[in-house]
C-alpha cells in the first residue's frame, strides 16, 4: 500500500496510510501515520490487528519500523492499539498513552511485555522530543475517550485529531483532503452527535485549538481537513454543535421492551397478552 505524503522537507516528513483494511463493511476505516524527524520516527494510532501485517510492511519500504521510537496512542480503543502486542514484540518502541489507561494496555499483551516501556501522560499533555523537533501532546478528554490526547506537529502544522473530524467513507475516498466544509458535514454529523460528549467540551476544545498554526487538521478515520477556510469552518461547526449528553433524557433510560432475535440481531416488540 502506498501511504500519503502529508508532509516532507530534508529533515522531516509525515505519511498517512488510510486502506490497509479490506473495505467489506466489516470493520471501520482507519488511517495510521507515521512522524520522522531526523531519522526518529513515531507512529501515531497504529490499529488493531487487522491493520498490523500491511503497515508493518508497508512502513517498512518507507521507514525501518523496527527503529521507531515512539507508538503514540490518542486513547485506547481496540482500532487504536488493539495490535500492541505485536509492535512492542517489532520494534523497540514504547507506548505513550493517557495516564487514565497506563493500567489498562497491558490486557492487550503477553504478561510482561509493558514492563518500562509505558509512558503515561498527565492530563495537561506535555511535548514530547523526536529527532531534533518534538510533538504536542494536546488535551482531548471526552473527544470522545474519557483520556484522550491529539498530536500537534509544529513542523509540518498537522494536528492529528483522533475521533474528532472523522468522517465515515472508504480508504480510497480519504486518501483525498476536504478543503470546503459544507458538503462534507453529512459524512461527519452522525458520528460527531453519538460519539462526542457534549457541546461544552467541544467549545473548550475549539477555545485551545485557535491558538495553534494549523496547516491540516487529520483524524483518524476518513478525509483529512486542509486549508485556512475549512479549518475555521470546521471550528465554527464543533462549536456549537450538540451532541452526546446534551442530547439524552429520560426518554433514552427506559427498561428494554423489544427481545433480540439470536438468529438476526434484530429486534421485535414483546407481544403482551391481554
Amino acid at each position: 500500500m502506498t501511504p500519503i505524503e502529508l508532509f516532507r522537507n530534508e529533515h522531516h516528513s509525515c505519511l498517512m496510510f488510510t486502506d490497509l483494511i479490506d473495505d467489506d463493511g466489516q470493520a471501520v476505516q482507519a488511517n495510521q501515520f507515521v512522524v520522522v524527524d531526523n531519522g526518529v520516527g513515531a507512529l501515531i494510532d497504529p490499529g488493531g490487528n487487522l491493520a498490523f501485517n500491511e503497515l508493518f510492511l508497508a512502513l517498512s519500504r518507507w521507514f525501518p519500523a523496527r527503529e521507531l521510537r515512539w507508538l503514540l496512542a490518542s486513547h485506547a480503543d481496540p482500532d487504536i492499539i488493539a495490535s500492541l502486542d505485536r509492535w512492542l514484540t517489532s520494534t523497540k518502541a514504547s507506548l505513550v498513552i493517557s495516564r487514565v489507561w497506563e493500567r489498562f494496555v497491558p490486557h492487550f499483551t503477553k504478561v510482561g511485555k509493558t514492563d518500562d516501556r509505558v509512558i503515561g501522560v498527565p492530563d495537561a499533555g506535555g511535548r514530547l522530543p523526536l529527532g531534533k523537533s518534538e510533538l504536542w501532546l494536546l488535551p482531548a478528554h471526552f473527544l470522545h475517550s474519557e483520556g484522550n490526547f491529539h498530536f500537534y506537529d509544529p513542523v509540518s502544522k498537522i494536528l492529528f485529531t483522533g475521533d474528532l473530524g472523522v468522517s465515515l467513507m472508504g480508504g480510497a475516498e480519504a486518501r483525498i483532503p476536504v478543503t470546503q466544509l459544507a458538503g462534507h458535514i453529512p459524512k461527519m454529523e452522525g458520528f460527531h452527535r453519538r460519539y462526542m460528549v457534549s457541546n461544552k467540551i467541544l467549545r473548550l476544545w475549539v477555545r485551545m485549538a485557535r491558538q495553534l498554526e494549523v496547516r491540516m487538521l487529520v483524524p483518524q478515520h476518513g478525509a483529512p481537513i486542509e486549508g485556512r477556510r475549512a479549518i475555521t469552518d470546521f471550528y465554527d461547526w464543533v462549536e456549537t454543535l450538540m451532541c452526546g449528553v446534551d442530547l439524552f433524557d429520560d426518554r433514552a433510560y427506559q427498561l428494554p421492551t423489544a427481545r433480540i432475535d439470536a438468529q438476526t440481531g434484530r429486534t421485535q416488540p414483546v407481544l403482551r397478552v391481554a
